[in-house]
């Protein structure tokens, strides 16, 4: 095979399939057949002689040198990228797919009108929202994620970041069960929900209230806020975060300023510094920019 007939497409298949470990999964993102990815997998194979992903129990994993490609593949991607808007970044001729991380704060505030935005000048672009639960640098350095919107940005020096808006704390309360607490005391003596991510990190807000003796008894944590609601609903306990949660996934409740001292929260869209002058995601940056202003005004 000739090295030269290696193109974008092939590139962003090799991606999907390694992010998806599938390959149906992959074709059906990528609007493919099975077949077509799976032949496409032959042509990179034969190019590069290797396996790249092999069976595992019911899946496929990728081999060593695939890992080792997709770094590569991705760095392409953006050269190629930055090669087709040389000439000038025309939103309406722009083809893709750009991936959010988003918690549900986040998702619920920008993504329905980043969507409708995308939908209206961005015809040929989707749009895929991953969690970011607690980002990791290496969510927008190796797996292909565009953007990262979240209240804790990850700290390496090829990243950048910039603040969004800002919110403050809240407690939520069932309001039909009970009233909101006014005192510490209150709060402190009521039963808690709170979120603990997959990977064991808890929320900002709990941290902070520990790390000040704020002692509250938290009988359940739920790997993200919108898994909250079952557990306050029709009953006394209470759950802080971010006050703008009465927009998005705790709007049935109730909310009051947190009876204790609590920080602000800022808010951050994160990126990696190697999208820093491309004029897509130049693009994309400013539309988030301008749809949280808008959410907030």
């Amino acid at each position: 095979m000739d090295p030269l007939d290696l193109d974008g497409h092939a590139l962003h298949l090799l991606l999907a399939v390694h992010e998806e470990g599938s390959v149906t999964r992959a074709a059906q993102r990528l609007g493919l057949t099975q077949s077509a990815v799976s032949h496409a997998l032959d042509k990179l194979r034969a190019l590069t002689g290797d396996a790249l992903f092999v069976r595992s129990g019911r899946g496929i994993v990728a081999t060593a040198q695939a890992d080792a490609l997709v770094p590569r593949a991705r760095a392409l991607i953006d050269e190629l990228r930055a090669f087709s808007h040389a000439a000038g970044f025309d939103p309406a001729r722009w083809e893709g797919t750009i991936t959010v991380a988003a918690n549900d704060l986040q998702r619920d505030l920008l993504v329905p009108p980043l969507l409708a935005r995308l939908q209206s000048q961005c015809p040929g672009v989707r749009l895929r929202v991953w969690p970011s639960q607690a980002p990791r640098p290496e969510l927008l350095r190796d797996q292909g994620c565009d953007l990262v919107v979240t209240p804790r940005p990850p700290e390496a020096a090829d990243l950048v970041q910039k603040r969004l808006f800002q919110d403050r704390y809240a407690v939520f309360f069932d309001p039909a069960v009970r009233r909101a607490p006014k005192t510490r005391a209150a709060y402190l003596g009521a039963q808690h929900i709170s979120v603990r991510y997959e990977d064991g990190r808890s929320i900002d807000i709990d941290g902070w209230l520990a790390g000040r003796g704020v002692q509250r008894e938290v009988v359940a944590t739920v790997p993200g806020y919108a898994g909250i609601a079952a557990l306050l609903r029709g009953s006394e306990r209470l759950a802080t975060g971010p006050a703008l949660l009465a927009r998005g996934v705790l709007r049935e409740f109730a909310s009051a300023p947190v009876p204790v001292a609590t920080p602000a929260m800022p808010m951050y869209m994160v990126w990696h510094l190697r999208r820093q002058h491309d004029p897509a995601h130049r693009w994309l940056r400013e539309a988030v920019e301008a749809i949280a202003g808008e959410a907030l005004a």
